[in-house]
């Protein structure tokens, strides 16, 4: 038996062993050595050859991957890892760094309970690294850190040991910081890294070495042996005194929790459901035989077994052949096959119980964020937060006119596998948009379906997604009536708060009001609303909300569900550009309900509403959100001229100039809608010499003296007159 199947044969005898299990994610800035780093640590346990360890990418295992040399999809491999004597099981989930799949980033969290930030120790911790440890923090996952690249400090940077340490001080104290200026006041501190207590490793992932306090005690190594080994150049020796896999998977059982202990703190923080209840008890104590709950975190599409959902199981056990539903979809799924993954391999099971990662197929109706359980009544999980929102657009259409059914099945496919990606299909005009994160985001997109799925597309110019908000609250209320004049309804908009549009954003409030009313009405009193208008709250859609403020109206209980339609409908495409609304308070302040219901019907009330509602965000100061970036680059100071030019073109705002030896780091902001074919200019402008990256940082209010000219363009792309609809429009 060789050693690969040595080891998947002790993997699934610690399956059920939950104190020996550990979940863990590897999250980095791009370009920081995550894959190469996840490589060796399956090549020290034997899941691929040595050799070939770090040039192989066994985790990147798509061509497209490959040649652009950066990760995009999460992969997921378990190993097995003996420490003090035990075996230990470790599945590990190897994320993305680059911005555009920050989703894939955030979805990974919520399979794992700890996880290793990467830090290059040439470039310290850049801007993504703080994005990626708050999605940690987020989802309650504990990190630990790596100082990777320590090789290029000593031969390429020629530092003093003495600079050495000081620059691991440096880097340490600023990932502290970072954290603590995130965790919950609970954790404050408690989840600092030291060096001395061995939560903090140093090494090379492409060297295949690593070294932390604990180990240095094991093996009698000291720094200055480090040191000279480097020196030397002699990194194999060093390689296997202190082999890379051996040093961190020690660090990941000893300081990072087991399935039994996460899941008491983190299940209250991901789930809304009763905690007494028999599910929320089995999922605080990870037991294999209570009710089944899984959440997919990633759909694989797989040319011959169709598509796997890979998931963390909470509760309960899957196996073959059973039927189970995924939350909010009416139809039983039958699972087909069970998996563990190792690398690419998918390692068919019995069974997978609860604190496992499990790729199972036959889940037909599940997404990247689904809840799968075996009753179809059970709470499922919080949604997902992403950090950043699709921002940007494609049309796709098919080349050949007989593919566009083919076409219409790609895109759903792609949606359900990358839920980051947005689509919008439209039959009636034969439009079908695909939003992403970015340029980049959409681009390997494309390349999937013209390479995945052969089939050849025509994709239009990238257009920015914006957003519509209010200015002011309503002059007046506004009135609208129904097509039979026997209905009106008075309404008045104001604009949300930000910080109640933050905590929509951040899910803090529940989106199902009806079924967490009396939660949502004291979150938003405690937010500043006053109680009155807290407790009118019946309609949350995206970032808007609506309240009924009227007191003592016959039937209006009645007609409730379709006002909120016509709110929806509203929120989803407003009146000044036919873009998502976002940060409005919608009020209902009166209304005349004719007695007779068959008056007040469907036909009746939603344009009646929904006139009321356009006419008075019409009356309130529309404004036009446009989303933003934060720019980060890092250019030689002779550049710095070129590089503030090339910014200064696009609308940026510089936010901070600082000089580090010879190189100048500018941060700042501009406009997505500006930043389109800025790779390409920057790298003619400084011919390559400048390091940057961007994240998208929400939605902001556009220059007035740009919105008409905006308002015109999305308006006359969608087919719609160039100008808005005066006030009046919605009177009749």
């Amino acid at each position: 038996m060789g050693r690969k199947e040595d080891n998947i044969a002790k993997a699934k005898d610690l399956m059920n062993k939950l104190s020996r299990i550990r979940n863990i994610g590897i999250a980095a800035h791009i370009d920081h050595g995550k894959t190469t780093f996840s490589d060796n640590l399956l090549a020290g346990c034997g899941m691929m050859s040595e050799d070939l360890a770090g040039k192989q990418l066994v985790l990147d295992y798509e061509g497209q991957e490959q040649d652009r040399g950066i990760t995009i999809n999460t992969a997921s491999a378990s190993m097995v890892h003996s420490f003090e004597g035990k075996d230990y099981l470790i599945n590990l989930l190897d994320t993305p760094g680059h911005v555009d799949f920050g989703g894939d980033v955030t979805r990974a969290m919520r399979a794992v309970d700890g996880a290793i930030v990467l830090v290059c120790a040439v470039e310290g911790a850049m801007p993504q690294t703080e994005t990626v440890i708050r999605q940690a923090i987020r989802e309650k996952v504990k990190p630990v850190l790596f100082i990777n690249k320590v090789d290029r400090l000593i031969n390429e940077l020629k530092v003093t040991p003495e600079e050495m340490q000081q620059r691991f001080v440096k880097i340490i104290q600023k990932y502290n910081q970072l954290l603590n200026n995130i965790v919950p006041e609970d954790l404050k501190d408690k989840w600092d890294v030291k060096v001395e207590d061995g939560t903090v490793a140093f090494g090379s992932a492409y060297y295949n070495w690593a070294i932390s306090a604990s180990y240095m005690k094991k093996t009698g190594l000291s720094f200055k042996d480090i040191y000279e080994y480097c020196h030397k150049d002699d990194q194999k020796t060093l390689a296997k005194k202190s082999p890379i896999h051996e040093v961190i998977l020690d660090m990941v059982i000893d300081h990072l929790p087991s399935p039994q202990e996460a899941q008491k703190y983190r299940i209250p923080h991901i789930w809304r459901g009763d905690q007494e209840s028999t599910l929320g008890k089995s999922m605080i104590e990870c037991k294999e035989n209570g009710p089944l709950a899984l959440m997919v975190t990633k759909i694989i599409l797989d040319p011959h077994a169709g598509e796997i959902a890979v998931g963390r199981m909470y509760s309960g056990k899957i196996e073959r052949g059973q039927e189970l539903y995924v939350a909010g979809m009416p139809n039983k799924n039958r699972v087909q096959q069970v998996n563990v993954m190792v690398a690419i391999d998918r390692i068919p099971v019995d069974f997978v119980s609860a604190g496992n990662i499990v790729a199972a197929t036959g889940i037909r109706d599940a997404i990247a964020g689904s809840t799968v359980t075996d009753d179809p009544e059970a709470e499922p999980f919080e949604r997902i937060v992403h950090v950043s929102d699709p921002v940007v657009t494609v049309a796709v259409e098919a080349k050949n006119m007989k593919d566009l059914p083919k076409l219409i099945e790609v895109l759903r496919s792609i949606s359900k596998a990358d839920p980051s990606i947005q689509v919008q299909i439209n039959q009636e005009t034969g439009e079908n948009l695909m939003s992403g994160m970015g340029e980049l985001h959409l681009e390997i997109t494309e390349y999937r379906i013209r390479n995945d799925y052969k089939l050849d597309i025509v994709t239009s110019e990238p257009i920015v997604v914006y957003r519509e908000t209010v200015g002011k609250t309503s002059p007046h209320k506004f009135e609208g009536k129904s097509p039979n004049k026997h209905n009106r309804f008075y309404i008045e908009v104001e604009p949300l708060p930000d910080n109640i549009v933050k905590a929509l954003h951040d899910n803090v409030i529940p989106e199902n009001v009806k079924k967490h009313k009396n939660e949502v009405a004291k979150i938003l009193q405690e937010l500043g609303m006053t109680k009155e208008l807290a407790k009118g709250v019946f309609a949350i859609r995206g970032l808007n909300m609506m309240a009924d403020t009227t007191k003592g109206i016959q039937y209006l209980f009645e007609t409730r569900e379709l006002i909120k339609e016509a709110f929806d409908e509203v929120m989803k495409s407003g009146p000044t550009a036919s873009e998502p609304c976002q940060g409005v308070l919608v009020r209902l302040v009166d209304a005349k309900l004719h007695e007779d219901a068959i008056h007040r019907g469907p036909a009746q009330v939603i344009p009646a509403a929904r006139n009321a509602i356009y006419g008075s965000i019409t009356i309130s100061d529309p404004v036009i959100l446009e989303p933003m970036q934060k720019v980060f680059i890092s250019t030689p100071q002779e550049l710095m001229g070129d590089a503030s030019r090339e910014l200064n073109q696009r609308r940026a705002e510089v936010k901070d100039m600082k000089t580090e030896g010879d190189s100048v780091n500018i941060d700042s902001k501009a406009p997505v809608a500006e930043m389109f074919g800025f790779a390409s200019a920057i790298r003619s402008a400084t011919g390559g010499r400048v390091l940057w990256n961007t994240e998208n940082v929400g939605f902001e209010p556009m220059p007035k003296h740009l919105q008409d000219e905006v308002i015109k363009q999305v308006r006359e792309r969608k087919g719609l007159k160039p100008e808005p609809y005066p006030a009046e429009y919605y009177l009749d």
